[in-house]
């Protein structure tokens, strides 16, 4: 496949002979139809597609999150793509069969907008967590910049939370998640976005509840 950037006669949509152009988030190209019968992948190539399997599946429940996180880092392809290369040599570790996740290193959003600070979470009861922070006014932060909370059940391949609702300036507020998550384990995130959603912070994550 080639990428065409420019041309004495524009980019190609469409078929002519064997040749096929098209384009992709605004991203002119053309490929060669396919003829060929595909080769029998090698151990390492089925390894490798399996463990890009494994962390677009790993993914799924993170999307909402995950477009509004990478929404600046995503030049020329999407949100998804971009969470995808981010993570893929940090968060995700082994090789197929034996594949895991360091939640640790889990990246759901990136940018340079201030993180809140001393942050503390806790249940309250079995379908509610509290959170409390310090604003951190540094700018570019605004008063009415917006949480971010995400809450993952590794257990359902679930995940719960917000974004917006409580500002910067509140310091503290109450989520009621999925009353299926009860009493299971879940993974927390927190990030802060600005109110028109172009500027966004990164992601931390604060272990388990």
């Amino acid at each position: 496949m080639a990428n065409i950037r420019k041309g004495i006669l524009g980019p190609i949509s469409g078929q002519i002979g064997p040749v096929i152009g098209s384009s992709w988030k605004g991203i002119p190209y053309v490929r060669g139809e396919s003829q060929k019968e595909p080769k029998e992948r090698t151990q390492g190539q089925l390894a490798t597609q399996q463990k890009m399997n494994f962390i677009n599946n790993m993914l799924v429940p993170f999307h909402p999150y995950i477009n509004i996180g990478f929404a600046n880092n995503a030049f020329q392809k999407t949100e998804i793509s971009a969470a995808f290369s981010l993570n893929y040599n940090t968060a995700f570790l082994g090789i197929y069969p034996n594949l895991s996740v360091d939640y640790s290193k889990l990246i759901l959003s990136v940018g340079k907008l201030p993180m809140i600070e001393d942050i503390t979470i806790a249940l309250i009861d079995p379908e509610n967590v509290k959170l409390t922070w310090s604003q951190n006014n540094v700018q570019p932060a605004s008063f009415n910049d917006q949480l971010m909370l995400i809450l993952y059940c590794e257990e359902l391949h679930k995940a719960d939370g917000m974004v917006g609702g409580f500002k910067r300036t509140d310091t503290q507020c109450t989520f009621k998640f999925n009353p299926k998550f009860a009493g299971k384990t879940l993974h927390i995130f927190v990030s802060m976005t600005s109110a028109d959603r172009k500027k966004i912070a990164n992601s931390v994550y604060f272990g388990t509840l």
